[in-house]
């Protein structure tokens, strides 16, 4: 029986090619994805234990929270200390935050949430060991800066050229002393590093004297965890002290967590495309099976017994199985390399280092191919071995039985019947409990009209026979009775299809539903014509606040501050806003009481946040600020308006006058500026011009604005297409495996349509119909599908995202309508250039 297998795999190589395609893709995507993120891994795992290679003991120091006065730092006299006790080799004092380089158009290099600058620390030798200086020397005064050398390649900058740099000030220009090359994860991470000299830098990001961070390493022979045990008495109480060995161990956790994020993601597709793939391995199984059962009937009249016969098929499934993974994991191997040559565009760097093929990936990627194409044969091997033979002989094409119809019928709306209230009940439900009863009641509904899809498809294929009759013909005619000819081929094809196109569908709705209810949150609740904010995604200086209410044409300036305070004993988030300004920036709807309030050190409250706590307008309430993060200090503050939730802002808001006294550093992410003239070139050059041409301050309009909020919803739905892609390849070649199976079939049906007229234009469009009609059938239930699923999932959203309502883009789905079409076109081309090219004679004598 293995000869058998074999025998058939070689017989019939040509129809068996989509099935491997559609295995090798799919093992392609695992085998890809593990190798990928391990070595992602790998590389940026070996990058971090690079960085603490040297490091015996690093002592980290936390970071200011929101408002406090300044950053908690380590002192120079505890530096001292420590490069004092036994067994220190060496004791390395570091600041850092964040710093912007323009280029010679004044535009920032590097993406702003990575770009950062720090000092350079020179030791006993004069030299920092973290820096390799390939031009140039380090920063030794006030006035001089090194770049990193992909920086300095990008902004075309020589050692002695003149640098303008920003950081949460104004910008300042300095002269380039040195650069430099360095593994620093920010520089990978496609940003830019810029060291100062340390005095520079603990005036920047710091304090004179002070240190976030300090590394010390150790002499040859002393114990890292001694040498531990004498820093930590040394230490400020909140500083933290660990070896370098445990601080390369906590990040590669680190890491690995999030690689198993990205694995998990990217798998979740390749799961898809695979499953996708199971409708073509069984369609083309049942379709060699049905062509081949005098062959197995033969074989079972000469003695062979059925387990032999299912045997023989899995045999051959497992064969090309088999075939498809060793070749999908090579494939795979090659995109593992193209995703990380890819990481560019996204201007990340990848640090050096070698492809990772582990194990698992082998194993995961060809037990993954051959098991999954050796269950989708199971079942037509199991038809075939059902089969008697003397029904076998006397039958080319044995009908299945109406019992069999009726069960398979039933399960399929049993399983449809309980999706869909499982969908109803998530919908009903709302929240996150809501949206998994909705996930495991979209896969039972996605099953049960997978197999109820034959069904389905007589009616609904029914209704667009009439229009292709009367625009089509003869040829029309024939393709809509072929469409129905087979009901479980052209459902297994059209399921494929399905699947993808309710994934595509769905997202897109929810996407586009989502991404117009922030569009009118932005227009509804914003009055200001740009909004200002750093590139970096840190706080705004003080300084840029002012600078924007002189500049030229300026009516409203309102910066946004965010807080934490106390209010009735509980921590919650506050906005702090300009009381002059904020009507001229905001739309803030007053419910009760007046906006203007706020200038007398009033607070105004959100409506929901007041009907909760019974607040009114007059009502006083107790407060606590944490002036300059350590002192508590309690006030009484009247609520002088409630007013509509608006996305905003938070739901407390007061005057930034009020709380100045307590934030000497304010904490603000955003500065709304309302201009006399509207959105103009000139406005805008003039917000550039007060803010001293900065690269590093996004000046954003109102499209902008809408960009921002929405844009990521865009970003998020072309990478979901992208991954469904694969899975929509894959459909399209089981209806090019469908179409070229039907084709062979008809050989004799197809000669004879020839023979009394039919012509090979007419036999082309035929089966070009064929193809249009079932892809479409598909793709209309993979629309229906997505929608339901689409319209369930927002009203778990709903609640929290103001302003939404369901949307159907329907130019969207007509396109998708089209290119389903599209697909059936360009999926019949070869097999319907066969039926054409077919000897009429021949084809008649064909059996």
């Amino acid at each position: 029986m293995f000869r058998t297998a074999l025998r058939n795999v070689l017989a019939h190589k040509a129809r068996l090619l989509m099935t491997v395609l559609a295995v090798m893709l799919g093992v392609a995507f695992v085998s890809g994805t593990l190798v990928f993120t391990d070595t992602l891994g790998n590389a940026f795992r070996n990058q971090s234990a690079k960085g603490y290679d040297k490091v015996a003991v690093a002592v980290e120091s936390p970071r200011s929270n929101i408002g406090n006065a300044a950053p908690i730092g380590i002192p120079v006299t505890t530096l001292e200390k420590i490069q004092d006790l036994d067994g220190v080799a060496e004791a390395t004092g570091r600041v850092s935050g964040f710093a912007g380089v323009a280029d010679q158009k004044g535009k920032l290099i590097g993406a702003g949430w990575a770009n950062r600058g720090g000092n350079h620390f020179p030791g006993q030798n004069g030299e920092d060991e973290a820096y390799d200086f390939a031009q140039g020397a380090a920063p030794a005064k006030n006035g001089q800066v090194a770049l990193d050398k992909t920086t300095a390649d990008k902004g075309d900058y020589r050692v002695g050229d003149t640098v303008r740099v920003a950081t949460t000030g104004p910008v300042k220009e300095y002269t380039l002393s040195g650069v430099f090359t360095t593994e620093d994860g920010a520089v990978n991470a496609g940003g830019s590093l810029v060291l100062f000299d340390t005095a520079e830098a603990q005036r920047l990001y710091a304090k004179p004297g002070v240190f976030h961070d300090i590394n010390v390493s150790a002499e040859s022979g002393f114990s890292d965890e001694k040498l531990l045990a004498s820093v930590k008495p040394l230490i400020p109480k909140d500083a933290d002290a660990q070896t370098g060995a445990a601080l390369a161990d906590q990040e590669a956790k680190d890491i690995k967590q999030g690689m198993t994020n990205l694995n998990t993601m990217l798998l979740a597709f390749a799961a898809i495309a695979l499953f996708v793939g199971v409708f073509l391995i069984a369609n083309t199984f049942t379709m060699l099976v049905a062509q081949r059962t005098r062959e197995l009937a033969l074989l079972r009249a000469v003695g062979a017994s059925r387990r032999q016969v299912k045997r023989s098929v899995v045999l051959e499934a497992l064969l090309v199985g088999a075939i498809a993974s060793v070749v999908g994991f090579v494939l795979g191997l090659g995109l593992a390399v193209g995703l990380r040559s890819a990481m560019s565009a996204f201007q990340v760097q990848i640090p050096a280092g070698p492809l990772v093929v582990s194990p698992l990936a082998v194993f995961a990627a060809l037990a993954v191919g051959i098991l999954i194409t050796v269950l989708a044969a199971w079942l037509p091997a199991r038809r075939a071995a059902k089969i008697a033979p003397v029904a076998a002989m006397s039958s080319v094409h044995a009908a299945a039985t109406s019992k069999s119809l009726v069960v398979r019928n039933s399960i399929g709306g049993v399983l449809t019947l309980a999706g869909v209230v499982a969908v109803f009940a998530g919908a009903a439900s709302g929240g996150g409990n809501g949206r998994m009863m909705i996930g495991a009641g979209a896969f039972l509904a996605l099953l049960g009209v997978m197999v109820l899809i034959p069904l389905l498809s007589r009616p609904v294929i029914a209704l667009a026979r009439p229009l292709l009759n009367r625009l089509f013909g003869v040829a029309g005619k024939l393709a809509g009775q072929n469409a129905v000819r087979n009901p479980r081929r052209t459902g297994a094809t059209a399921s494929a299809l399905a699947i993808g196109l309710t994934l595509v569908t769905g997202l897109t709705v929810i996407g586009v539903t989502v991404g117009q209810a922030i569009d009118k949150s932005t227009t509804s609740n914003v009055r200001a014509d740009y909004l200002v904010t750093m590139a970096s995604g840190d706080a705004v200086d003080s300084s840029a606040v002012t600078a924007l209410e002189k500049a030229k044409g300026a009516v409203g300036v309102s910066p946004q501050q965010a807080l934490m305070f106390k209010v009735e004993g509980e921590y919650t988030s506050a906005s702090a806003v300009s009381a002059q300004d904020m009507e001229k920036v905001f739309n803030l709807k007053t419910v009760t009481g007046s906006l203007d309030t706020l200038a007398d050190g009033g607070l105004a409250v959100a409506e929901k946040t007041a009907d909760s706590n019974g607040w009114q307008a007059g009502d006083t309430v107790t407060v606590a600020f944490e002036k300059n993060g350590r002192a508590t200090e309690k006030k009484k503050l009247t609520i002088g308006a409630v007013f509509e939730d608006n996305e905003m802002v938070s739901s407390y808001v007061l005057a930034t006058d009020l709380v100045a006294p307590y934030y000497e550093q304010p904490d603000i992410r955003e500065v709304w500026v309302k201009m006399d003239g509207g959105e103009t070139a000139a406005n805008e050059q003039a917000l550039v011009d007060a803010l001293g041409d900065n690269p590093a301050m996004n000046i954003m309009d109102k499209q902008d604005i809408r960009n921002m909020f929405g844009g990521l919803i865009n970003t998020m739905l072309n990478i979901m297409y992208g991954l469904l892609g694969m899975a929509l390849i894959i459909a399209i070649l089981g209806v090019v495996n469908t179409l070229a199976m039907s084709v062979f079939e008809r050989q004799q049906e197809i000669g004879m349509l020839r023979a009394i007229g039919l012509d090979r234009a007419r036999v082309k469009r035929m089966i070009r119909l064929e193809a249009v009609v079932i892809s479409l059938f598909g793709a209309v239930i993979g629309v229906v599908l997505g929608t339901f699923l689409a319209w369930a999932i927002g009203e778990t959203l709903k609640d929290s995202i103001p302003n939404y309502a369901l949307v159907l883009p329907y130019g969207r789905i007509a396109i998708f309508l089209l290119l389903a079409g599209l697909v059936g076109v360009l999926a019949a081309m070869w097999p319907a250039r066969s039926a054409a090219r077919l000897n009429m004679l021949t084809a008649i004598k064909t059996e």
